[in-house]
């Protein structure tokens, strides 16, 4: 198992799902976690699992991340408590259904906003503490930004950005000894479905046709892209920068037959 000891880790989205998962992961394997989200009281059961699996004591920012001046604060706050940074992991995000025809510009400004606007300010100001200390960047993107899919088309366009972004910035950091590469999951049993507007019904409707779009007949959990997160960021990918990694269980390879 890679090793995070001593390193300090921002996760986003740390109240819920991938980031959730993601930050008590690797507190498990010894990092120190600055933990991001707005719901305080789920960012709390963030923190206490952390400290359930053995992990030290997170710094819990409530922050919104569509908000320049919550954003600003979250460099600051890590610095003067940890001293330094060593990863970021930028896995806030949001989806909504919508088309060309139902998509309005508030949504695609709503959903553009948080899934790039918000990651392109975080690293702009979390990169020159990571060129310090040589370490790293896992962007959190989707398989929507690897392949198209209809009904979902804003959140396509923010994914897809995403990966470029990531590819953008690894050429640009990768001679300051900064790596920066992204996961793209496949369809994950979190309420990021539900947030972005199916029901409880369409819901298990739309997992249920994950047996049939996704190569190895299932959805993913949590974990699988916890685990996928942590090697991007830890020294067994000491090598790798730029790299777009499906944790989608062979979806990205799928072809409609």
């Amino acid at each position: 198992m890679p090793s995070f000891k001593d390193k300090v880790i921002i996760v986003t989205g740390a109240s819920s799902g991938i980031g959730a998962a993601t930050a008590v992961h690797l507190a498990s394997l010894g990092g120190k976690l600055v933990i991001v989200g707005r719901n305080v009281k789920k960012l709390k059961e963030t923190a206490d699992n952390i400290l359930a699996v053995g992990g030290s004591a997170a710094l819990q920012l409530e922050v919104d991340m569509n908000k320049e001046a919550d954003v600003e604060q979250i460099i600051p706050a890590t610095i003067k408590h940890f001293g330094k940074l060593d990863v970021l992991v930028n896995n806030a995000g949001i989806i909504e259904l919508g088309s060309i025809e139902t998509t309005s510009l508030e949504q695609y400004d709503r959903i553009m906003n948080t899934n790039v606007r918000a990651v392109y300010q975080l690293t702009i100001l979390a990169t020159p503490e990571l060129i310090k200390t040589k370490g790293n960047i896992v962007n959190v993107s989707s398989v929507c930004g690897l392949r198209s899919f209809p009904g979902v088309l804003a959140y396509n366009v923010s994914k897809s950005a995403v990966d470029q972004f990531t590819r953008c910035v690894a050429r640009e950091l990768a001679s300051k000894g900064v790596r920066v590469n992204c996961v793209n999951p496949g369809v994950i049993i979190t309420e990021l479905q539900k947030r972005g507007g199916l029901d409880d019904d369409a819901y298990a409707k739309f997992l249920e046709r994950s047996k049939e779009t996704h190569a190895l007949g299932r959805p993913g959990e949590v974990g699988e892209v916890a685990a996928a997160i942590a090697f991007l960021a830890s020294e067994d990918a000491s090598f790798s920068t730029g790299v777009n990694l499906p944790v989608d269980g062979g979806r990205h390879a799928m072809c409609p037959r």
